[in-house]
């Protein structure tokens, strides 16, 4: 219940809910307050049009996914970590191509794509983290598992899977990495992801090598269509937008 409370008040902060609602409330203020209505509208259909731009989600992810860098590709044989841990990103629930069971959307296929190739490179063993936040069918970490072995031919040596949150994905490993004196692991998210993902795992007591993977602001020349409104840009935005109301979150949490 406090996740699905959680992510429902932050629906609020994100989009389309974010221009969607001051336009509705001005339009409901309209009548009684013309001038503060049109401004309430304005500025929800400004904001919305704004959350659409490419080139304002690439300034949104920018300063997330240049934390850290990605790790050159020749060091991963010599990576001076004790394990690999990789997130999980969401399931794909009753894949139909797959038997109907639960299996891994693209964000969980892309840190499970390159942790496979870290965990290879560097001979470490795997940790596998995430719950079942939305209730029903198997946790993320069991789908990733199945995933891992068909798709990239390896084994994961330990299965979190009672996790809800970034926050608890590295609590629930901390219980099963401390105490075999496994600390120092390489985190394996997505770019954006990666702040918060390193600042819950190293206030759990890791000592994180960052190994951010699927980097998602633009690194070409600036074009024409990135000054348009398209889904894929509002789409960026809001992916931003949550990760700095989930650190704010944190931090005031403690």
């Amino acid at each position: 219940m406090s996740w699905l409370l959680t992510n429902l008040v932050a629906s609020f902060l994100l989009p389309p809910l974010n221009g969607l609602l001051p336009a509705f409330l001005g339009l409901l203020a309209a009548r009684r307050r013309p001038r503060l209505g049109r401004l309430a509208m304005a500025f929800g259909l400004f904001l919305l049009a704004a959350q659409s731009l490419p080139i304002v989600a690439d300034a949104l992810l920018e300063p997330l996914e240049s934390r850290y860098a990605a790790l050159p590709q020749e060091s991963l044989a010599g990576l001076d970590v004790d394990a690999v841990v990789i997130l999980a990103g969401g399931r794909y629930r009753q894949a139909p191509e797959f038997g109907g069971a639960d299996d891994v959307r693209q964000f969980t296929l892309d840190r499970l794509r390159y942790g496979a190739l870290v965990a290879r490179e560097s001979g470490k063993p795997v940790l596998l983290t995430g719950g079942n936040p939305e209730g029903g069918g198997s946790p993320e970490a069991v789908a990733m598992e199945a995933a891992l072995a068909r798709d990239f031919g390896l084994s994961a040596r330990w299965v979190e899977d009672k996790s809800r949150t970034t926050r608890e994905n590295a609590v629930y490993s901390a219980d099963i990495l401390l105490p075999r004196g496994l600390r120092r692991i390489a985190l394996v998210t997505h770019a954006w992801h990666m702040p918060r993902s390193v600042a819950a795992f190293e206030a759990a007591g890791f000592e994180v090598v960052p190994a951010p993977t699927a980097f998602l602001a633009s690194r070409r020349p600036l074009m024409a269509l990135d000054f348009v409104p398209r889904y894929e840009g509002m789409h960026r935005s809001g992916i931003a937008i949550h990760e700095a109301v989930g650190m704010l979150w944190y931090r005031l949490r403690g």
